[in-house]
């Protein structure tokens, strides 16, 4: 039996509760009226409800159907209870079919639909696999996540969504749907749910209230299960405008004097996640009229732009970096990006296409801008080739923002003002900032994320240092003593204007 008898006297006051909205819409909006009931709490296997008759056991038999959870029944107040379904359920936009909007997805490929040996008793197209599948993904996408993590666990599932570059558990389902989650999964990407012993990688598109998300999948088998790592890609979190991505006014010049060059290679360095497709993207989009021929090669694509011609990179087939690349110099291009440089024949053929009228964008891995000169020089490019191609190198990181809500006054570790005054002598008086935490930001004290960078420009005594054979600590010398800041100054100047935190910028720059 789901029912649970509830204890004598178990009685909840909900104006007193933090009540989650995604636990309330757990259950449909038209079985809360009809029962007069509220999911107010959730754990691993089972749901807290506040009912006006506890002892109910039509409604709660029927609520652990439809949910999938074990269901804790508590008594409230009837009034009460109305009141959080207005609350909840009643605002202008249908929040039920806000939900069953999720449904309307496009899959790549098609999933195959033979039967698991294992599965249990709760399918994959059942309503409560539909339902958690698709809360999910609106918790997700309405908290600005850009992965989620679903992990299977010996006796459990945890389920974390990325925000703002760090992972944050939510609620976890039950273990017993964890075959079921999976297998829908699956079927939205386009994957094998018989397939459970080999990693895999497929995609799908869903649109609710109004917005696009791109979804990429990977599943792989854990000694516990399959995991899956679900990256969304939502078209209404980029931003294509270069002005907005925090640059200042100087260094924003010296980005749009050189991607309006009409040759030569921008390249952006950083890790993965640091905010470098943004930035391309970013300035493609400024760039980008009508009497360009713009070309590019990802792997994947991640956003798709308006009056671009963009192609997937496929390894798989021989359609990698280099041989797109190729193939594009023979299509009349004017612009051109490329995912990445890794190797000796993609840097070849790029500073090649620099070097015959094309202007060329492109990423690297190093740890800063300097570094781009050492890291193309070390696949084997010659040292002239890449002094008549480079025209700037961008190294990236991005920070979390102090949250606006919940920001206030604070008196950092005197060690870490110690610090702030080496990197910054000239800052002078400077108050610092933090977040307290709060609701808005899951009390974490930052809502938000903001790109820190240092910009390289190939001038001519850098290209004098380059063909006289020096590398390293010389040409970062020169390109300071030329007024190059670096990532940490520059992080350190967020922090001067109160936008993060030393912490913060420590963490990503040192």
């Amino acid at each position: 039996m789901n029912h649970i008898e509830p204890e004598p006297g178990t009685r909840l006051e909900l104006s007193e509760l933090d009540i989650d909205c995604h636990v309330v819409r757990l259950i449909p909006r038209e079985m809360a009226r009809r029962f007069r009931l509220v999911a107010v709490g959730r754990d691993e296997d089972s749901l807290l409800v506040a009912m006006s008759d506890p002892y109910d056991v039509i409604a709660t038999d029927t609520v652990a159907a439809n949910t999938g959870y074990e269901i804790r029944p508590a008594q409230a107040d009837t009034d009460q209870i109305l009141g959080i379904i207005d609350r909840y359920y009643g605002e202008e936009i249908d929040i039920e079919k806000s939900i069953q909007s999720i449904v309307d997805i496009e899959v790549d490929g098609g999933a195959s639909a033979e039967a698991d040996p294992e599965q249990l008793s709760i399918e994959p197209n059942d309503a409560p696999v539909i339902r958690l599948v698709n809360l999910i993904l609106l918790q997700a996408i309405e908290d600005g996540a850009s992965d989620i993590h679903i992990e299977p666990r010996e006796k459990g599932i945890a389920v974390r969504l990325r925000v703002d570059g760090v992972l944050r558990e939510i609620l976890p389902p039950p273990k017993r749907m964890q075959w079921a989650i999976t297998s829908r999964i699956k079927i939205l990407s386009g994957l094998n749910i018989a397939e459970r012993r080999l990693p895999q990688d497929g995609s799908c598109r869903v649109r609710i209230m109004h917005r696009q998300v791109d979804i990429r999948v990977s599943i792989i088998p854990t000694i516990y299960g399959e995991k899956v790592v679900m990256r969304l890609l939502d078209k209404g979190n980029l931003k294509t405008e270069i002005e907005e991505l925090g640059f200042d006014p100087s260094s924003l010049g010296t980005i749009k004097a050189a991607i309006t060059e009409p040759h030569g290679m921008v390249l952006l360095t950083g890790p993965t996640g640091s905010g470098k497709t943004t930035t391309l993207y970013s300035a493609l989009s400024h760039i980008n009229s009508p009497e360009l021929n713009i070309m590019t090669v990802e792997d994947p694509v991640e956003y798709e732009l308006a009056g671009i011609n963009q192609v997937r990179a496929r390894s798989d087939i021989g359609l990698t970096f280099a041989a797109a690349l190729r193939s594009f110099l023979r299509q009349d291009p004017d612009v051109v990006l490329v995912g990445e440089i890794r190797d000796l024949e993609t840097a070849a053929i790029a500073i090649q296409a620099a070097q015959t009228g094309h202007l060329v964008f492109s990423t690297l891995h190093t740890n800063d801008a300097t570094s781009t000169i050492d890291r193309i020089l070390n696949m084997g490019v010659e040292p002239y080739l890449l002094c008549s191609s480079l025209n700037l190198a961008i190294a990236q990181r991005l920070v979390r923002r102090i949250c606006e809500n919940c920001r206030e006054v604070v008196e950092p570790d005197p060690a870490l003002v110690t610090r702030f005054g080496e990197i910054l002598p000239d800052a002078g008086d400077t108050t610092f900032y933090h977040g307290a935490g709060c609701r808005e930001c899951s009390q974490t004290g930052y809502k938000g994320r903001l790109a820190i960078y240092e910009l390289f420009p190939m001038t001519r005594a850098i290209k004098d240092l380059v063909l006289a054979g020096e590398l390293g600590t010389k040409i970062r010398d020169q390109a300071e003593a030329e007024g190059m800041r670096s990532l940490v100054q520059n992080g350190m100047e967020k922090v001067r204007q109160g936008l993060t935190t030393i912490e913060e910028v420590l963490s990503v720059a040192n």
